[in-house]
């Protein structure tokens, strides 16, 4: 009797152990399986938007529009421009008001989006600008007109695609680099931002100190006569 209780007492055991072991594989399937998976970008959304948000800077450069600076530059944004100097969100938006950027056309020859995920993304190109100039803090004008490369990064906050950063350098051998057809874009550059620091590029932001990106801004005392765009 003894014995037969201790092999059913054994028994049991092994059919305990048997049946934890055979459980917990189904569980951390279980697990795995309710993970959520990460969305698909909607990558021709994504695209459209922002080269329209690159090729609407004609539009306020030449309307003065201060607050679609203020709607698409992120308050954090870091801006390098041409000559190696840096902008801001307040300085891109007092130089739209201030009309210290202006260009006879600001053309964008090349824009290129490149997708990170559903909420990263940056746009790289090339911008063409003619007559531009930009007036500095002493008042003198300065040309800003050429070719510039520029590199847009943008993040989506609340929903809304803000420009992060931005950076622009001047092409000094235009002709060289001038093999891509042009993307069809009102005569001036795209991008939503621009100050006293053009910049040219689909961002390509113009400021004193030129940037060449969507949003190529220009500095008040405009930084080296190069220009940097902002929306």
């Amino acid at each position: 009797m003894k014995k037969l209780l201790t092999t059913v007492g054994l028994a049991a055991t092994a059919s305990f152990v048997i049946a934890q072991f055979a459980c917990a594989p189904q569980q951390n399937m279980t697990n795995a399986n309710m993970a959520t998976p990460q969305p698909t970008p909607d990558r021709a959304a994504i695209e459209k938007e922002l080269l329209r948000i690159e090729n609407d800077f004609p539009r306020i450069l030449r309307e003065r529009d201060a607050e679609a600076i203020r709607r698409v530059e992120a308050d954090d944004i870091v801006e390098i421009i041409p000559d190696g100097s840096t902008s801001t969100k307040a300085q891109d938006i007092a130089d739209i008001q201030a009309g210290t950027l202006s260009a006879d056309s600001w053309e964008i020859a090349q824009a290129n989006v490149t997708i990170l995920d559903s909420d990263a993304a940056f746009v790289s190109g090339r911008s063409v600008i003619k007559g531009g100039k930009a007036k500095g803090p002493n008042g003198r004008t300065m040309d800003i007109s050429g070719e510039y490369r520029f590199i847009d990064t943008f993040a989506r906050r609340d929903g809304q695609w803000k420009l992060v950063a931005s950076a622009a350098v001047k092409i000094q051998h235009p002709g060289a680099t001038a093999t891509a057809s042009p993307s069809p874009s009102s005569g001036m550059k795209p991008s939503p931002m621009a100050a006293p620091t053009a910049r040219p590029t689909p961002a390509m932001k113009a400021s004193p100190t030129m940037k060449a990106s969507p949003t190529m801004k220009s500095s008040p005392a405009m930084k080296s006569a190069t220009p940097t765009k902002t929306p």
